[in-house]
Parts: C-alpha cells; sequence; structure tokens
C-alpha cells in the first residue's frame, strides 16, 4: 500500500466519521513502521471513544483536532526498520489506531517485543504501548490469532475485575450483578464467577439478548432490564456495570440501598443513555482501571506471577468460547464505517466476533 488510510470519527459525535489518506511517513533513524494487518472490533473500543478525554485514549493516536483515532487490539507487520533488533516481515501483537499503519520509535526492545517511547506517549499507561512479538510469545498460535484480538484484551479486564473483587471478599456480597451481560467482558467475568463458585451471577441484559445470555450456562440467573426490581432487595449485592446507563444505575442504587456493597463502573455499551443528577443511595461509584490492578499485581505475585495466572484462567475460557463465537472478517473503509456505527448504536450482534482489516 503507496498511501497511509486512517478512520477518525469526531470526538464530540461518535457517529460522524471521516477517511484520510496521505502519503506514508519517512521512517528516521530509531523508528519503525508496521502495516497494521487486521484487528478487532467490539464495544470495547467504543468505550475508548467515549471516555477519549477522560481517560486519554485519545492521546495513543493523535489527529487533527476535533478528531481521534479510535484504539484497537490487532496485529501488525514491520514493512521497515530503522532499529537494530526489530526486523521486516516481524509480527507484532499490540494496541493500534484504525487504519493501514502506525509509526513507532521502539525502546526496551528485547525477545518478547518492545515498548513504542513516541515523545507523545510517555504520559501513557506502559500497558497499552507495548508491542509483542509473535516468535517469542509461547501462547500464540497462529490459528487462534481470532480469540487473542477478540477476547484476550477484555478478558484480561474480566480477570482483573474478578481478582479485584475475590481481593476485596466481594466487599460482602453474595451475588453479583452484571450489565450488559451479553457484552464479552461481562461473559469473561461470569465465567470465571460461576467457575470459582460461592457467589450468584446475575445477568442483566435486553430482551432480545436473553436467550443467548442463558444458552452459555455461567449465569446463574439471566434478568431483561425490566425485570432488575424483581431480585430480593435485601440480599447483599455488587454491581459491575458494563452499560454505563446512569438512569439503569439509579434504579439499582435506588432498589437495592443499603444492601448494595459496591458499584464497579466498566463499560459505555449503553453511552447515550440521560444522564442522572440526583444524589444516588448506597456507595459511591467507583471507576475500574484495569493497569492499575495488573500493577498492584505484578508486585504481589512477582515476575511472571500475573502472566502464568491469566494464562491458565485464558486457557478455560478459550475452550469455551468455540461454543458460541461466530468470526466475521471483512475489509476496507466502508465495511469498516458500517461496523463502527454497529458498534456506537450498540448493535453488534453478542455472538459475532467482528474483525476488519484495511
Amino acid at each position: 500500500m503507496a498511501k497511509m488510510m486512517d478512520f477518525e470519527v469526531r470526538r464530540d459525535a461518535l457517529r460522524e466519521h471521516r477517511l484520510v489518506t496521505t502519503a506514508l511517513p519517512e521512517v528516521a533513524a530509531g523508528e519503525v513502521l508496521m502495516a497494521v494487518d487486521v484487528f478487532a472490533l467490539t464495544a470495547n473500543n467504543v468505550t475508548y471513544a467515549v471516555a477519549g478525554d477522560m481517560m486519554n485514549y485519545w492521546d495513543f493516536f493523535p489527529a487533527e483536532a476535533g478528531f481521534g483515532r479510535v484504539p484497537v487490539w490487532g496485529f501488525a507487520d514491520v514493512v521497515q526498520s530503522n532499529i537494530e533488533g526489530v526486523e521486516v516481515g516481524e509480527r507484532f501483537y499490540g494496541y493500534f489506531p484504525m487504519g493501514s499503519h502506525l509509526l513507532v520509535a521502539p525502546t526496551r526492545v528485547g525477545a518478547h517485543g518492545f515498548t513504542d517511547g513516541a515523545a507523545h506517549r510517555q504520559h501513557l499507561n506502559r500497558v497499552y504501548n507495548n508491542y509483542q512479538r509473535v516468535s517469542a510469545d509461547p501462547g500464540y498460535d497462529p490459528a487462534c490469532e481470532t480469540e487473542q484480538m477478540l477476547l484476550r484484551p477484555l478478558f484480561t479486564t474480566s480477570f482483573l475485575i474478578e481478582d479485584f473483587l475475590v481481593d476485596n471478599e466481594c466487599f460482602g456480597a453474595t451475588q453479583i450483578l452484571l450489565t450488559s451481560a451479553s457484552s464479552k467482558t461481562s461473559l469473561g467475568l461470569a465465567h470465571l464467577l460461576h467457575a470459582k463458585g460461592g457467589i450468584e451471577v446475575v445477568g442483566l441484559t435486553s430482551a432480545t439478548n436473553r436467550d443467548f445470555c442463558v444458552g452459555l450456562g455461567c449465569y446463574d440467573q439471566v434478568l431483561t432490564y425490566a425485570d432488575l426490581e424483581s431480585l430480593d432487595v435485601h440480599r447483599p449485592t455488587a454491581v459491575v456495570d458494563m452499560a454505563g446507563d446512569a438512569p439503569l444505575r439509579g434504579r439499582i442504587h435506588r432498589h437495592f440501598g443499603a444492601a448494595l456493597r459496591h458499584d464497579c463502573m466498566v463499560g459505555v455499551t449503553h453511552w447515550e443513555a440521560p444522564p442522572e443528577q440526583v444524589d444516588l443511595p448506597g456507595p459511591k461509584p467507583e471507576i475500574f482501571f484495569a493497569p492499575a490492578q495488573i500493577q498492584k499485581r505484578a508486585k504481589d505475585w512477582g515476575p511472571g506471577g500475573f502472566e502464568q495466572r491469566l494464562g491458565a484462567a485464558w486457557a478455560t475460557f478459550l475452550g469455551s468460547s468455540s461454543e458460541w463465537f461466530e468470526v466475521r472478517r471483512e475489509q476496507g473503509p466502508e465495511a469498516l464505517a458500517t461496523r463502527w456505527l454497529e458498534a456506537v448504536e450498540n448493535r453488534l450482534p453478542p455472538h459475532v466476533g467482528q474483525l476488519l482489516s484495511f
């Protein structure tokens, strides 16, 4: 590809998008140009956009004022290299923009990969700046690239939330309520909680997706949003909120009151729901930031401890995903534009894993 293409969205109106085509950048000393081969699109990418300013997601891949390049997880191949230790033709897994290429300035180059040392990324969390060399990844399987892109980043968040809850003894709750129960992050968390046992896992979802969630077998019960108030008002409950729906959060807090022990805010699948201005009874909602939990466990578990535990959990989830997972791979800017609008409007089917390429 002689040109570089980027799919950009308006930061204050996510449905508006444009395709920007420019000449390929010059690769200076110490830089590497990667061609993005394929990436995943999920509701998580919409969360990156909605929280772009608050959580600095727009800063990873700067664009013209008013526009943003939405981060995605995928694979890319090195097409030009001007640094020792990164060779043309090598394949890397990591955090990319919705585009055809990414220019990086590798630092900390080692057997397993490198960190992008570009100046504009230095204030950002290193978790998102690392690029993993597939040839040195013992868990890499070319046949499982799809699952790695679509599920592994989300499952990592699921794993960290479950670890956070268990580390805090579920805040005294005997029931965990998951909103947006059909989302892949919720499914991963439900899988982990169900496997551990000892606490009831309840999914909240739309009427359209209820049967899908029931069929997975990882929820003890699945309710539609309309049935929320049928739950026992006195039962100690913690909620993990993937929906980001303020009116729904208000209903949960008012229904459970003092019985609500923790409100963990994770996603924003219902990002267009109206805000709620009134004070809520019960605990103050707390935003869950996965990199902070990674850093905590890296210290607690020592070198390789986090990766070992995550890998073992991932292996069990990967085996179960084949029962419900259907892949849809498409190519070209038009397909990306169509699927982006589906994601923004929460219309991506829960059983479909969407892959895209330029």
